[in-house]
C-alpha cells in the first residue's frame, strides 16, 4: 500500500469512527481538504476495497472498513496520543483512595477503564499459579477450627479459615501443619497435588481420621490461590452505541459477556500465543547477543509493561466477539506473577486513543501493584 493509499484509509477510518456512515470520496475531499479530485479518491477507495481493506454497504455508494483496513489502520498508526499530566494525576489519585489489596487496585482500575473509553473492560485476577510457596502456616483458632496461611514468593499472604475435627490438638495440628510445608515449600503452587499434601501428612504418624480432612483443606486452599477472578465492568455503556441498535448483534455480544470463565479462558489463551511469538522473536535475536547484553532489566520491564495484544472482528476466535475489537494487556506484580486487563468496544473506536489508556492504566496499575506488595 502506498502513502496516498495509506492516508486515504487513515481518513476513512477516521471519519468512520466519528460518523458511523459510509463514508464517500467528495467528503473525505472536503472534510481533509485534499490535494485530490474526487474522482482519484474514488479510484484509490476502488483499490482499497478490491483488496479487501473497505466494504461498500448495499444501500450506500460509500465505504466502510473491513477488519483488514482496521488492522492496517492500526499498524500504521503514526503515533499514540500521549495522556494527559491532569489525567495520569487523577488515575494515581483514584488508586490510592483506601486501596488495602491487589484485588482492590485491579477493580478499581478496570472500572477506571471502563469510564473512560465508555467500553467495556475486563480484569482478570493475577496468576499466582507459577509462583512459589515460601511458607504454610495451620494455626488453631479454636477446637474444630484452624486458619491455613500461605505466603508466596512475591511476599503476598493468603488465608482460609478451614474445619478441622474437633478431636485434634493444637500440637497435632502444628505437627500436620509443619511437614505439610517441608514437602511443598519451594514449590511452584501449579505443581503441588493433594497426594504430595496427603502423604505429608501421612508422614507425622497420626489417625487417619484426624488427617485426611486437614489434609484435603489444605490442599484446596493452596488451589484457590490458583483461581482466576474475572471482573467485568461498563455492559451497560455498549448500550448507547450505534451499533447495538441491531438487536441480534447486541443479543450475540451479551451472551458471550455473560460467560466470564470463557473470556477468561480465551484472554489466557491470547496471553500464552503472545508469549510463544516473543519467545521466537527472542530466540531470532539471540544471535546479535551484543544488543541483547545492552538490554538493562529497566528496559526489560518498560518492554513488558508497553506491550498489548490486540484482535479485530474475525481475528476474536470468540463466538458473539466477531463484530468487536479486543483490546488487552498484561499488568505485573513480579517477573513471575501478572494478570490481565482488557478493553472490549465495537470495531468503529479511536484506536490510538483507547491503547494509549490501557497502555498507561497497565502501567500504573503495575506499579501501584509492587508497591503494595513492597508494603506488605
Amino acid at each position: 500500500m502506498d502513502d496516498r493509499a495509506k492516508m486515504i484509509l487513515q481518513a476513512i477510518v477516521n471519519s468512520y469512527v466519528e460518523l458511523c456512515e459510509p463514508v464517500g470520496s467528495k467528503y473525505l475531499v472536503e472534510k481533509y481538504n485534499l490535494n485530490l479530485s474526487s474522482a482519484t479518491v474514488r479510484n484509490v477507495m476502488s483499490w482499497l476495497e478490491e483488496e479487501g481493506y473497505l466494504e461498500k454497504p448495499h444501500t450506500s455508494a460509500g465505504r466502510v472498513p473491513s477488519d483488514k483496513g482496521y488492522r492496517a489502520y492500526v499498524n500504521n498508526l503514526p503515533y499514540l496520543p500521549p495522556i494527559s499530566v491532569k489525567k495520569q494525576a487523577e488515575f494515581r489519585d483514584y488508586l490510592d483512595k483506601q486501596i488495602d489489596e491487589a484485588s482492590d487496585l485491579i477493580i478499581r482500575a478496570a472500572d477506571y477503564l471502563a469510564e473512560q473509553t465508555a467500553f467495556v473492560s475486563i480484569a482478570l485476577s493475577p496468576d499466582y499459579s507459577s509462583a512459589q510457596l515460601q511458607q504454610l502456616k495451620i494455626l488453631m483458632i479454636e477446637p474444630g477450627s484452624a486458619l491455613v496461611v500461605l505466603v508466596i514468593s512475591a511476599g503476598i499472604v493468603h488465608d482460609r479459615l478451614i474445619r478441622v475435627p474437633d478431636l485434634l490438638d493444637r500440637d497435632q495440628l502444628n505437627r500436620i501443619g509443619n511437614a505439610v510445608e517441608t514437602a511443598v515449600k519451594g514449590k511452584a503452587l501449579n505443581d503441588i497435588t493433594l497426594l504430595m499434601v496427603t502423604t505429608a501428612a501421612e508422614d507425622t504418624d497420626l489417625p487417619e481420621a484426624l488427617i485426611n480432612q486437614v489434609a484435603y483443606e489444605t490442599y484446596t486452599s493452596i488451589k484457590q490461590m490458583d483461581n482466576l477472578d474475572v471482573y467485568i465492568d461498563g455492559s451497560h455503556r455498549l448500550l448507547g452505541q450505534p451499533e447495538f441498535q441491531d438487536i441480534d448483534r447486541a443479543q450475540r455480544f451479551f451472551h458471550a459477556i455473560n460467560k466470564p470463565q470463557i473470556v477468561a479462558g480465551y484472554m489466557s489463551d491470547i496471553q500464552k500465543e503472545e508469549a510463544d511469538l516473543q519467545a521466537d522473536k527472542k530466540q531470532e535475536e539471540s544471535a546479535d547477543s551484543a544488543s541483547l547484553d545492552n538490554k538493562s532489566e529497566a528496559e526489560t520491564t518498560k518492554q513488558k509493561r508497553d506491550a498489548y495484544m490486540l484482535r479485530i472482528g474475525q481475528e476474536i476466535a470468540l463466538q458473539g466477539l466477531e463484530d468487536m475489537s479486543f483490546i488487552s494487556t498484561v499488568y505485573r506484580i513480579s517477573d513471575e506473577i501478572s494478570g490481565q486487563l482488557a478493553v472490549i468496544g465495537p470495531k468503529r473506536m479511536r484506536y490510538g486513543e483507547i491503547i494509549s489508556q490501557v497502555k498507561f492504566i497497565n502501567k500504573t496499575l503495575s506499579e501501584a501493584s509492587e508497591e503494595l506488595e513492597r508494603e506488605r
